[in-house]
């Protein structure tokens, strides 16, 4: 083995030498980069980084709605793959794998070799690899063997394809690996064209996810597929404007506008371009290619004469919506539900943001932060006007000025060619609901505190501020204090976001449980019932995930369910599992003023009563909202 690392690097620094050598050209780059500019020692040990259980929740909370949408295709991938000893990694934009699917048995082996979830792909930390290189160049790649930079994974075959977001922006990498392979690369060919598709499926599906409200226009160069599977997919808007895109369909756009290959624009130029400029067609042209029409006479033609087969999917009907000025809506009945704690602070909220105040909103991830500031922003005079939200946790630290403050053309390298307006000016008269704020970077927070003290924005590259009229809500599952003493954050902007503070309560200490579930399920058409032991076991679940954990399980529950009823056996093992909190009923009763007493007297901190009555915390939540006991603390 020793002798094989060996000729691996003389081979590595031959190359680097540009003295030849019979590598595909995009591992030849990537060698030259991991030896000129990362400085990485191909000699030395370069074992598998894997980050810690909290920083990947960090990770995975960003890339949230996509590891939802992706799941069900990485599922159908890896029955694909695993009988030929392949494992399936999902990793973000970072290089970290947020989602895998493995062979339990195999635990050890794949954790030592980096294919676990956690694991950090990132080229500049991992040297040439499938994930990195991909993120690195954006293409679909095998780095089979010693395609590798690290001698410690020339064993390693590992194929990725990367998975781009409706702007345009990379999003994930999907990616399938395995400890062993036959030596030839062209045992990888069918590896790299079934992640390649499972990658164009995953955009398509994100697009549907993202833009249910819009029209979607599928593109195919065959009839028979038109209807099936798209080549190309496009969101537009009721003005003709598109929205967003799949990789093709940007791919066919780059084309007509005539931009270089691998171009890069933190948003897509694509994007607010109207359908006409592309397209022999206009919106009011979308009905004439619903499925109604025979596909043979949907032939849409790309200005210049190209032609495909076209399907216009109609948007879902949206709610109509009550003027501000004749009446003021209530916060939507899935957010407030039947809490009455929650319900207080929702009104609350949405008086104080009505008349001019900054909130800062807090809570465990899935509680509904975003859901609570709509319900703010419905409730107010500015009902009409635009809601941007911006995860501050998902973009790159290099890119959020630009896509926060907007820029000027030309104003750095990859900048687009008419500028870009930033979030902030496209908030203009609405809110800016700015989501994990405690990983906004420090330069961006002392530029944020400058637009929110002197109410204008100077974009990247301009000398003119310009005035911006709008109101923000910020929202954490930080410490931001903590954040504020560790030097991490600025105190002063905390101030200024932070004029009235909300902490959201937990899933599992809210009174309304039953009654959510219930509502989740109505809101679904034809969705089955749950039985008595099925709501029961959600009952005694302790919701690590929250609401946004409730979605799933019921999305599950209601795809297993072969009835009208969803049974305990419909469930998620997470919920059904053994170690469930199933020994509640034979807990030691409590009485109402016993109960009362004993969290008056811990200044109602559940964990700390818990501990004197010998009992599970979520015991004592059950039993308050049995009882109707509701902490003074919840109310804000």
């Amino acid at each position: 083995m020793r002798s094989a690392v060996m000729a691996h690097i003389d081979e590595l620094v031959r190359t680097a030498r540009d003295e030849g050598g019979a590598r595909d050209p995009l591992i030849s780059q990537s060698w030259r980069r991991c030896l000129a500019e990362y400085r990485l020692d191909p000699a030395a040990p370069r074992r598998a980084y894997i980050h810690t259980q909290a920083r990947l929740r960090e990770h995975r909370d960003a890339l949230d709605d996509l590891i939802r949408v992706a799941r069900f295709g990485v599922e159908a991938l890896y029955r694909q793959v695993s009988g030929l000893g392949y494992v399936l990694i999902l990793a973000d934009a970072r290089g970290v794998a947020v989602d895998f699917i493995g062979d339990s048995g195999r635990d050890g082996e794949l954790r030592r070799a980096g294919l676990y979830r956690g694991s950090d792909w990132n080229e500049h930390l991992a040297g040439t690899c499938a994930v990195g290189t991909c993120i690195a160049t954006g293409e679909a790649l095998s780095v089979h063997l010693d395609d590798h930079f690290a001698g410690d994974h020339i064993g390693l075959t590992c194929t990725a394809a990367p998975v781009y977001a409706a702007d345009g922006t990379l999003a994930a990498v999907l990616d399938i690996s395995a400890l062993q392979a036959p030596a030839p690369k062209a045992s990888q060919h069918l590896a790299l064209q079934l992640v390649t598709s499972f990658a164009h499926r995953i955009e398509t599906a994100s697009l549907h996810n993202g833009f249910r409200r819009e029209w979607m226009l599928h593109l195919s160069r065959s009839p028979e597929f038109a209807d099936i599977e798209p080549e190309l997919a496009l969101a537009v808007d009721a003005g003709g404007h598109i929205l967003g895109f799949n990789s093709r369909a940007r791919a066919l756009i780059d084309r007509v506008l005539h931009r270089p290959r691998g171009a890069v624009d933190l948003r897509h130029a694509g994007l607010g371009l109207r359908l006409d400029a592309l397209f022999e067609a206009t919106i009011d042209d979308l009905p004439r290619f619903t499925r109604a029409v025979p596909v043979e006479r949907r032939v849409l033609r790309l200005r210049g004469g190209e032609r495909f087969y076209a399907l216009a999917l109609e948007p879902a009907e949206c709610p109509p919506r009550t003027s501000p000025r004749t009446a003021r809506p209530a916060p939507p009945p899935d957010f407030a539900g039947g809490d009455p704690a929650l319900a207080a602070m929702a009104g609350r909220a949405s008086r104080l943001f009505a008349a001019g105040v900054s909130l800062l909103v807090g809570g465990e991830t899935g509680t509904g932060k975003e859901v609570f500031a709509r319900a703010a922003h419905a409730a107010c005079a500015r009902a009409q006007k635009p809601f941007v939200a911006v995860n501050c946790a998902a973009l790159p630290e290099t890119l959020i000025e630009a896509e926060l403050f907007g820029y000027e053309p030309g104003a750095f390298t990859g900048a687009a060619r008419h500028g870009a307006k930033g979030l902030l000016r496209q908030a203009e008269g609405g809110l800016l609901f700015l989501d994990e704020i405690g990983d906004m970077p420090l330069p961006a927070q002392t530029r944020l505190l400058r637009v929110l003290a002197e109410r204008e924005v100077t974009a990247l590259g301009s000398a003119a501020p310009q005035a911006v009229d709008i109101r923000v809500i910020a929202a954490t599952h930080r410490d931001l204090a903590a954040l504020v003493r560790e030097g991490r954050f600025r105190e002063d902007l905390l101030h200024r976001l932070g004029s009235a503070r909300f902490v959201l309560p937990p899933l599992r200490e809210r009174a309304d449980l039953a009654a959510l579930v219930a509502r989740l399920l109505a809101g679904r058409n034809g969705a089955p019932h749950l039985s008595a032991e099925a709501l029961a076991a959600l009952m005694r679940h302790t919701w690590p995930g929250n609401v946004r954990e409730l979605v799933s399980v019921l999305d599950y529950a209601c795809a297993l369910a072969e009835g009208p009823e969803i049974g305990l056996h419909d469930l998620p093992p997470t919920v059904t599992a053994a170690g469930a909190d199933v020994s509640a009923p034979d807990a030691p009763p409590t009485s109402d003023d016993a109960l009362e007493a004993a969290l008056r007297r811990r200044a109602w901190n559940v964990s700390a009563v818990a501990r004197d009555l010998g009992l599970d915390r979520s015991t004592i939540h059950r039993r308050m909202r049995r009882l109707g006991l509701v902490s003074p603390n919840r109310a804000g």
